[in-house]
C-alpha cells in the first residue's frame, strides 16, 4: 500500500513538473512572438510626412538616386537675361541712378554707351547683377521713368552643368592615370607617346573646366540690357504714318542728307583741288601761249621760204622738165 502510494505521488509530481515546464515555454514563446510582432510593426509603420526644407535640414527630401541631379528650384542652374526700354526726362541722371542701384546690389557695369545730344539723348547700359537680386533690380530700373518694353528670358542649364561635372571628374581620373603611366615609362617611344596622350587629356580637361566657369559666371550673375531714351527720341518700334506730307517730309530729309554728304565730300576734296589744280591750270596756259608764238614747221621736201624783202623767183607754170642725169667722163 505504501509502495503504491509513493509511486502515485512520484507520477503526480512528474506530471506536475512537466506541465509547469510546458506552460513556461509557451509563455516565453508568446512573449518573444509579441515582441517580434511589435518590432515588425514599428519597422513597417510609415514615417510621418517630412516637410520640404533647405539642403541639409532634417526631413528634407533627398535625391532620387545616387547620380540623379537635385530637381528643386533653388538648386537648379538658371541663366536670367533681361532687356528693358525706359523713357526718362534726363538720360544722364537716370543712367547714374541705374549704375548706383546695380553697384549697391553687388553687381557691376559691363558696358556703357551714351549719346548726350539734346535732340537724340540715348544711353545703353549692360548691367551684371546677382541672380538672387535680378527681379528686384528689374523692378527698380523700371521706376526710373516710363517703361515701354521689358523682355525676360531664362535658360535652364542644370543638366548641362551636371554633365560637365561628370565629364570633368572622368577627365581628371584619366589625367591622373596618364601621369602614373608616364612615371613608369621605361623607353623613349613609350615616354613620347605617353606625353602626347597626357597633353591631349590635360587640354580636354582645361576646356571642360573653362566651360564650367563660363556657366557658373552666367548663372551667378544675370545680364540686364537697359536702354534709356529721352522724351522726344523716336524708336523703330513706333508705327510710321502714311500720306503725302509724310512722304514730302521724308524726301526733304533725304535731300538734306544728300546735300550734306555732297558738301562734306566737296569740302574734303577742295584742298587737293587748290594744291594740284592751280599749278596744273597755270602750266596749261603757258603751253597754249608758247604754241601760238612758235611758227608752224615746214613740211619735208618743200622749198625753203624766200628771203624777206628780196627778189621773188619767177613762177613757172606747168610741169617741170626732167633733169638729165650726170654722165661720167670716159
Amino acid at each position: 500500500m505504501d509502495v503504491r502510494s509513493r509511486r502515485r505521488r512520484g507520477v503526480l509530481a512528474a506530471v506536475l513538473v512537466a506541465s509547469l515546464a510546458a506552460g513556461g515555454c509557451s509563455a516565453a514563446d508568446g512573449t518573444d512572438e509579441a515582441s517580434s510582432a511589435a518590432g515588425a510593426a514599428d519597422a513597417g509603420a510609415a514615417p510621418p510626412p517630412a516637410r520640404a526644407g533647405a539642403p541639409g535640414e532634417a526631413g528634407a527630401p533627398g535625391p532620387a538616386g545616387a547620380g540623379a541631379p537635385d530637381l528643386r528650384v533653388d538648386q537648379r542652374s538658371i541663366i536670367y537675361t533681361g532687356t528693358m526700354l525706359v523713357r526718362v526726362d534726363d538720360v544722364d541722371k537716370a543712367a547714374r541712378d541705374a549704375v548706383a542701384a546695380v553697384t549697391a546690389a553687388g553687381g557691376f557695369v559691363g558696358g556703357d554707351q551714351r549719346s548726350s545730344v539734346d535732340a537724340d539723348a540715348r544711353a545703353e547700359l549692360s548691367l551684371r547683377v546677382p541672380a538672387a537680386r535680378f527681379t528686384g533690380i528689374v523692378d527698380e530700373l523700371a521706376k526710373l521713368g516710363r517703361q515701354e518694353r521689358r523682355e525676360i528670358r531664362t535658360e535652364d542649364v542644370t543638366e548641362e552643368t551636371v554633365d560637365l561635372d561628370a565629364r570633368i571628374a572622368t577627365q581628371r581620373a584619366r589625367v591622373d592615370s596618364g601621369r602614373k603611366l608616364l612615371a613608369r615609362a621605361t623607353t623613349i617611344s613609350d615616354l613620347v607617346s605617353l606625353e602626347g596622350e597626357l597633353a591631349k587629356r590635360e587640354a580636354d580637361l582645361a576646356s571642360l573646366e573653362a566651360k564650367k566657369r563660363r556657366l557658373a559666371d552666367l548663372t551667378a550673375l544675370s545680364t540686364i540690357t537697359l536702354t534709356l531714351l529721352g522724351r522726344d527720341v523716336s524708336t523703330a518700334d513706333e508705327s510710321t504714318d502714311l500720306g503725302f506730307m509724310t512722304g514730302l517730309r521724308g524726301g526733304w530729309k533725304v535731300f538734306l542728307s544728300s546735300m550734306t554728304l555732297l558738301l562734306t565730300v566737296l569740302g574734303a576734296l577742295l584742298p587737293w583741288l587748290v594744291v594740284l589744280g592751280v599749278p596744273l591750270a597755270a602750266l596749261l596756259v603757258l603751253l597754249r601761249r608758247r604754241r601760238r608764238r612758235s611758227p608752224p614747221a615746214a613740211p619735208v621736201g618743200a622749198p625753203p621760204p624766200p628771203p624777206v624783202g628780196g627778189p621773188q623767183p619767177p613762177q613757172v607754170s606747168g610741169p617741170q622738165p626732167p633733169v638729165p642725169a650726170t654722165r661720167s667722163a670716159p
